[in-house]
């Protein structure tokens, strides 16, 4: 069974990384190979721990000294997160995997993260009694994440402003050109709303949402609404998926106050997640 990557050899980052970040074009690009700036990062997405508690290794000319500083590591990954670099990685994985992608259904749900530092889309989420982000990723019927919203601040309830989010997601799809015409579009009651199941219909989707009768004062008149409860159960991969996103333990926590750099982070675990079946750690 294949696992989520924890580092990347130099191939496989020529391979998977590379193309996607902005790099040098002539000169100096850094004091140790980029490979290693990205294990680095990714240890630390997966750790959790402080970027001054990174384990740099000894510079091989001067042991006494790192081969590179945190400061070095960090920038390369906030350089990454603003320029769109670090989406293009993930949406390169996605397009690694094309072939392998169920699409027949997919799925959205949402993750409340908790901002110890406040930030950019943060506000207080009575229910975790505490200021998170939200963020909504839509998976394949296999688990892969082929798609995301923006973060959302946490005092909003998941189908707010999910109009545009959804169209956003569906034209980001189809510019990657998967083949979602006739997907079943599985999501849970949160996301009942007319203007949800309106642009599924309008992408070509068939929206299998469980009917959230707080919604209604009254009994619905006319032809009930479709839901196939078998469809539905299988949905259980995006949970399957967010508990892949858990073993970053950077993304358990918020503590970066600007979007770009925690969304930053989250494309390296979609990436990776994605690419689980194809490298190796």
């Amino acid at each position: 069974m294949s696992t989520i990557p924890t580092s990347l050899t130099e191939n496989q980052f020529d391979q998977h990384i590379r193309p996607y970040i902005s790099t040098a074009k002539r000169g100096y690009e850094c004091q140790i190979p980029l490979y290693k700036v990205f294990n680095y990062i990714l240890y630390r997405l997966h750790t959790g721990c402080q970027w001054h508690r990174l384990p740099i290794e000894p510079d091989a000319d001067d042991p006494r000294q790192k081969e590179i500083s945190h400061h070095a590591v960090y920038y390369h990954f906030r350089k990454w997160s603003r320029d769109g670099s670090l989406e293009k990685v993930w949406q390169g994985s996605v397009m690694t995997i094309k072939a392998d992608l169920n699409l027949s259904e997919l799925n959205l749900d949402g993750s409340h993260a908790i901002a110890k530092k406040g930030g950019e889309s943060v506000a207080y989420q009575g229910r975790k009694k505490a200021k998170t982000t939200n963020i909504l990723p839509i998976t394949d019927g296999h688990g892969f994440i082929i798609a995301s919203t923006g973060l959302i601040a946490g005092n909003h309830n998941d189908a707010y402003n999910l109009k545009p989010h959804l169209q956003a997601a569906f034209k980001f799809m189809k510019r990657l050109e998967l083949a979602i015409q006739g997907a079943f579009f599985n999501a849970d009651k949160a996301f009942d709303t007319k203007d949800a199941r309106k642009t599924c219909f309008n992408h070509g989707l068939v929206p299998n949402i469980d009917e959230n009768k707080r919604n209604r004062k009254n009994t619905k008149r006319g032809r009930k609404r479709f839901f196939d409860p078998d469809v539905y159960k299988r949905r259980f991969t995006s949970e399957r998926s967010f508990a892949w996103i858990d073993k970053f333990r950077a993304l358990l926590i918020r503590y970066d106050r600007r979007d770009a750099y925690f969304l930053g982070a989250h494309f390296i675990a979609f990436a990776m997640i994605n690419l689980r079946h194809v490298i190796h750690s």
